[in-house]
């Protein structure tokens, strides 16, 4: 299998990272939710602790839905895509201290990190719209540290939001290049 068909295969098993990106978004909008009508830090630990999480309710939503939910044996990606995932909760402690010092800067922490760890989806995927999404995630996650006042839960709520377009964004581009394969294979 050469990287070509391996990042296909990446794409279409996990549909543009649209499953993957909905938990994630959807966690972060429960989390913005906790931080805007309960505390911070019920905020804080649903977004922490639903992190881990992430990956077998994407699973779970690939299944539910009769797609195929694991890599072949075949595609030398799966070790890498484990990889890609340890990246953000080995950089939780650095998101921990910057909230410490400042609570404020947490979510905006967390998206830096979060944005980070989107880069080598670009790779993974064979898909350059992470870049955009890691861009937007970083470039946010700076601007709103620097911003004064705000609520604490705001960039939360930005942070769902941009993962649930960039979700369908990927759904969106991944039908369209097999749509494209399929006219090309019956000509």
């Amino acid at each position: 299998m050469d990287v070509s068909e391996a990042q296909r295969e990446v794409r279409t098993v996990y549909m543009g990272g649209f499953m993957g990106q909905l938990v994630s978004g959807m966690l972060w909008l429960g989390s913005a939710a906790a931080a805007t009508y309960a505390t911070p830090r019920t905020a804080i630990l649903l977004l922490i602790v639903g992190g881990f999480f992430i990956f077998p309710l994407t699973t779970l939503g690939l299944r539910l839905l009769g797609r195929p939910w694991k890599l072949g044996a075949a595609n030398p990606f799966s070790g890498l895509g484990m990889q890609v995932a340890f990246v953000l909760p080995l950089c939780l402690p650095v998101v921990a201290a910057v909230g410490i010092h400042h609570l404020d800067w947490f979510y905006p922490a967390f998206m830096v990190v979060l944005g980070a760890h989107y880069l080598p989806f670009i790779f993974l995927y064979g898909m350059p719209m992470f870049g955009g999404l890691s861009f937007v995630l970083v470039g946010s996650g700076i601007a709103l540290a620097h911003r004064v006042g705000g609520s604490f839960a705001g960039p939360a709520w930005i942070t769902g939001g941009l993962l649930l377009v960039f979700a369908v964004l990927g759904l969106v581009l991944v039908r369209r290049e097999q749509a494209s394969r399929a006219g090309v294979q019956s000509q």
